[in-house]
């Protein structure tokens, strides 16, 4: 029996090291999705953050209303947050981008604006866009009324 090759034939097949490194590749490309995924942000939490600014809005008038007092509510671009009368401030999710839409009056600089609620419920009035890639929840204040409302255009 002859187990020797023929002299200049190789054997077939993947050395040691190119398995390792095929290994090592697929471990970081893994690694790379796995932390652009937990970083994205889901709908459920958009729609969520949305929902509880909404509620912060009728908090805000609504203490206007009761004790008969102008309430600002304060929103914050360059920390994407926002504060009600009263309150803790609220930092929105990462990945969450904020547009405020306001009365000039209400504009303290180029990253901090407000809406201001009236003891009638009424308001300066104003929109709070809130986006996450292709979505986008609108949070509407009606100036005449002070009512906030939350749209999802389609």
């Amino acid at each position: 029996m002859n187990n020797h090759l023929p002299t200049g034939a190789r054997q077939r097949g993947f050395t040691l090291v190119e398995l390792v490194v095929v290994m090592v590749i697929a471990a970081l490309v893994m690694g790379l999705v796995a932390t652009s995924m937990s970083r994205s942000i889901t709908g459920a939490e958009q729609r969520q953050a949305a929902r509880k600014m909404v509620a912060a809005l009728r908090y805000t008038r609504t203490q206007s209303i009761i004790k008969k007092e102008e309430n600002r509510f304060e929103v914050n671009l360059e920390e994407r947050s926002y504060l009600a009368p009263g309150r803790k401030p609220v930092t929105l999710p990462e990945g969450i981008e904020i547009q405020l839409t306001t009365a000039r009056s209400e504009v303290m600089d180029d990253q901090v604006g407000g809406i201001r609620f009236f003891p009638d419920g009424g308001s300066t009035g104003g929109r709070i866009d809130l986006s996450v890639n292709d979505r986008l929840y609108v949070v509407n204040v009606a100036w005449l009324t002070g009512e906030a409302s939350l749209d999802i255009p389609e």
